[in-house]
């Protein structure tokens, strides 16, 4: 969550939202600096991969990679799915980062799962729609509510379709928990098509965030948004290619300027001495993937306001939307499935105060600390020991639905 942060000495266009990426839909796979797609390295690394498209029901179009498994290796019977979504200005790539021992896609593949990797509308991999443009206004005006409608059913629904499945597990990290919550409060039917929930620090109740940005940003986010409209500033742009370059150089473990990285990573997560600082180069290769600035927004007004709402808009917009001043709270009554929620104390944006208030909140939830005092909210995807301390685990626990 929050990847926006890792380059920001490098990226001051991004940060404003200047458009200084190339707008185009689609990637220009002539381009020799272009970075190989979560599918395209899983292939070299050895693995079975795909690349499909889903369209929602409100047009976005959405990029979801598979892996199937090692090539060359034959597997009998049907694999369970799984389906992993990842945080605010981030993308799947996320999940095939590290080396196969230690990404959680990779090892799933290895215990025999049929991994997908999805992009929610506005990342790097999810920039098309059946109508609208990404220099459109209307396309950014979406936050992690439309994700949580739209985004997730639609996956969910296409890989069901693809795979011949009655159901599915769901792995998410920080807004891909946010998102998924979303879901299963607003379109409860869809808990019936998942096996169970893994969510990695999900960004749910946020009002003891020990993040010093967010908390500067959370008084005036709405004044942001609304300055950002006025001038058609509307989303974060994925990061160029220069920025990509130079983040690779600047931030590689013998560059002088190595430090800045790891401090500007320790703004955004929190003091993390267990993060795999030998992955930041390849990270910025891929992040800040793209947001729109409405989801940071809505983010900053869950600090605001304590509760777990839709998107404030504003009185006289809540009363023609909502019919009500307040945004409705989402019901989390209504997540009755199976839901493990993974935190930690060392996490500076979900502090761990309030993942143990969210699990209180829910009717069928389990609550696993990382059994690490020093496991920040960076170190759910690129920790040093995330193999042992995190996913060993939740294949244990996925075993256990499979038995």
């Amino acid at each position: 969550m929050f990847k926006i942060l890792l380059f920001s000495c490098l990226s001051l266009p991004i940060i404003l939202g200047i458009p200084v990426a190339d707008h185009k839909n689609g990637a220009n796979d002539d381009d020799p600096f272009r970075s190989p797609t979560p599918s395209e390295r899983a292939i070299d690394l050895g693995y079975e991969a795909e690349t499909h498209k889903v369209t929602t029901e409100d047009g976005y179009i959405l990029q979801l990679h598979r892996i199937t498994g090692r090539q060359n290796r034959t597997t009998s019977g049907t694999k369970p799915a799984v389906l992993m979504l990842h945080g605010l200005l981030d993308c799947s790539a996320t999940w095939v980062l590290s080396d196969p021992s230690r990404s959680l896609a990779f090892m799933l593949s290895d215990w025999g799962y049929d991994v997908w990797l999805g992009n929610v509308r506005g990342n790097r991999y999810s920039r098309k729609h059946v109508s609208m443009n990404v220099l459109d206004d209307d396309f950014w005006k979406f936050s992690w509510h439309e994700m949580g409608i739209y985004d997730l059913p639609a996956m969910i629904d296409y890989i069901l379709k693809e795979t011949k499945q009655e159901k599915i597990f769901y792995v998410g990290h920080s807004q891909g928990g946010t998102s998924f919550f979303v879901m299963a409060s607003e379109r409860p039917e869809y808990q019936k098509k998942l096996i169970a929930t893994f969510a990695l620090a999900p960004a749910v109740i946020l009002p003891h965030t020990r993040n010093i940005l967010f908390r500067l940003l959370a008084p005036i986010a709405n004044d942001i948004m609304k300055l950002g409209e006025l001038i058609g500033v509307t989303e974060f742009t994925p990061s160029s290619k220069l920025i990509q370059i130079l983040g690779q150089e600047m931030c590689k473990e013998d560059m002088i300027t190595q430090p800045i990285c790891r401090n500007i990573i320790f703004l955004a997560g929190g003091i993390d001495v267990g993060l795999n600082m030998t992955l930041v180069p390849s990270v910025a290769k891929y992040d800040p993937a793209g947001a729109s600035v409405r989801q940071v927004v809505h983010y900053a007004q869950l600090l605001n306001s304590g509760r777990f709402q839709q998107y404030d808009h504003g009185l006289i917009r809540n009363l023609r939307q909502y019919g009500s001043i307040l945004p409705p709270q989402y019901d989390l009554s209504k997540v009755t499935m199976p839901v493990h929620i993974h935190y930690s104390t060392n996490d500076a944006l979900v502090d761990h105060k309030d993942s143990i208030k969210l699990y209180k909140m829910l009717p069928n939830a389990q609550k696993l600390l990382v059994p690490n005092s020093l496991f920040a909210h960076l170190d759910f995807v690129w920790g040093k020991d995330v193999d042992t301390l995190l996913y060993n685990k939740i294949f244990s626990l996925m075993q256990r639905y499979k038995n």
